[in-house]
């Protein structure tokens, strides 16, 4: 059997990482644009605003709680904290999961797959980069998922149960 333990000692940090990267992207872009919403009254139509504000919201989430995982991790990756375990990542991860599945298919939605921007000036850029680092963000987390899922696998055949750690 391969023991799979450096990969997840290497590998969450990063994914972890990226995950708090492209959230902050996505704070970044989506409460410029809430802010200008606010200012303005500019939006395209209603729903783009409100969309533009669940993702502000689904990504500040992500970033809050990423970080606190992965602090999580580098404290006490493997000593047997609860808050580590593969139960409350798994928890944390599928109810994160669902916000952004959620928020890129919104977000999709209202723009039609996307804005032509001959057509479309009012922030069109930043309309069409929100919905891509959406879905790029759905894409992170459901790879942080189905690793989870599998290391779940690992820890109930060792005996651990889903209170069982990333690493053994």
């Amino acid at each position: 059997m391969v023991n799979f333990d450096n990969h997840v000692r290497r590998g969450h940090p990063i994914v972890f990482g990226l995950i708090v990267f492209f959230g902050i992207i996505e704070v970044a872009i989506s409460g410029w644009l809430t802010g200008m919403y606010n200012s303005h009254h500019n939006y395209l139509s209603h729903s783009v605003r409100d969309r533009t504000r669940y993702i502000l919201f689904t990504s500040c989430w992500t970033v809050f709680f990423s970080l606190f995982y992965l602090a999580l991790f580098w404290h006490s990756a493997s000593t047997g904290s609860v808050a580590t375990s593969v139960m409350s990542h798994g928890v944390f991860l599928f109810i994160t999961w669902v916000l952004w599945v959620a928020a890129a298919a919104s977000i999709t939605s209202a723009l039609n797959g996307g804005l032509d921007c001959n057509i479309h000036y009012t922030y069109c850029g930043q309309l069409n980069a929100l919905e891509a680092f959406a879905w790029i963000e759905w894409i992170m987390i459901t790879f942080a998922l189905v690793v989870v899922f599998f290391r779940g696998f690992t820890a109930s055949r060792r005996g651990d149960g889903l209170r069982g750690q990333l690493i053994a």
